[in-house]
């Protein structure tokens, strides 16, 4: 038999401070939100300028609600419906986990609209600088869900090298599906979304970036749902899918009709900033 790697058994908890614990959950989602602002204000002044630096700081709080509020709401509605409305109050235990990207997607959609509204900002200009950072988080959330020993995948061949024995999934090699995540919908879209963000043209069609990202992310999760273990109280559903590859159906539609739309639409010309801030602002590009 050959041998096959076991899970590292990694301590979920980074430090105990008195009653409070501090996980690498918890961590990755903080770690992946503030980079994703860093990169953000460097994003919204990228020609055609879409937003300033300091209302990109303004977004912090507003994304972080809509990934929260989203994210939780998603999964109760998603996954586990009936069990939460029959116990109601453990719907705020978000200690236990529980969190859908799906929900989290529409809570940050959420966020955006209302931010663009209240600052009179293009909605889909400022969504295509907020999607390139999105799998910055992705990619840490997966790496933390590796490090919890969750979500693990289907039963591998005991040849494949880095099969990996979990001890919640049983004395069976498994694939490492959070990995598989980690690196498609984290650093690989990451990756083509960084690089299209970099040529004008793309910024210039306002919506194209987010369609790209919605395409994208429906493609990587839909392929690691190939290899992951389908949630125990869910199985497999019509057609042999996975609740997973389900919801990213309609992501992948409305990412392809976006980019459609984006590209056939007049060029978007960027915000008008305040006369006193155009000197600043063309040093800053310099």
């Amino acid at each position: 038999m050959l041998p096959v790697l076991m899970f590292p058994q990694f301590n979920p908890v980074v430090v105990h401070i008195g009653p409070l614990s501090i996980r690498w959950y918890a961590l990755s989602y903080i770690a992946g939100i503030v980079l994703g602002i860093l990169l953000l204000r460097k994003l919204v002044v990228s020609t055609p300028q879409v937003a300033t630096p300091e209302q990109a700081d303004d977004f912090l709080t507003w994304v972080t609600l809509g990934i929260i509020l989203g994210g939780r709401l998603g999964y109760v509605l998603f996954y586990q419906p009936d069990y939460y409305f029959s116990h109601p109050m453990a719907m705020l235990e978000v200690w236990h986990g529980g969190m859908s990207f799906h929900g989290g997607a529409l809570g940050v959609i959420v966020a955006i609209a209302l931010f663009t509204w209240r600052w009179k900002l293009n909605f889909l200009a400022f969504a295509d600088r907020v999607t390139v950072t999105v799998p910055i988080g992705l990619g840490l959330g997966r790496l933390a869900n590796f490090i919890n020993g969750e979500l693990w995948g289907r039963e591998a061949p005991a040849s494949l090298p880095w099969a990996m024995i979990f001890p919640e999934g049983g004395m069976i090699p498994r694939h490492p599906s959070q990995i598989y995540e980690a690196l498609t919908e984290g650093l690989l879209l990451f990756t083509v979304l960084y690089i299209a963000s970099r040529n004008v043209r793309f910024r210039q069609h306002s919506g194209f970036l987010a369609g790209m990202f919605l395409v994208g992310y429906a493609c990587a999760r839909s392929f690691c749902e190939l290899f992951r273990q389908p949630d125990a109280f869910l199985g497999f559903l019509i057609g042999g899918a996975t609740m997973g590859q389900l919801l990213c159906i309609p992501m992948f539609l409305a990412g392809v009709a976006l980019m459609i739309y984006a590209w056939y639409k007049p060029p978007y010309a960027g915000i008008s900033l305040p006369q006193e801030s155009l000197t600043t602002e063309t040093d800053h590009k310099e």
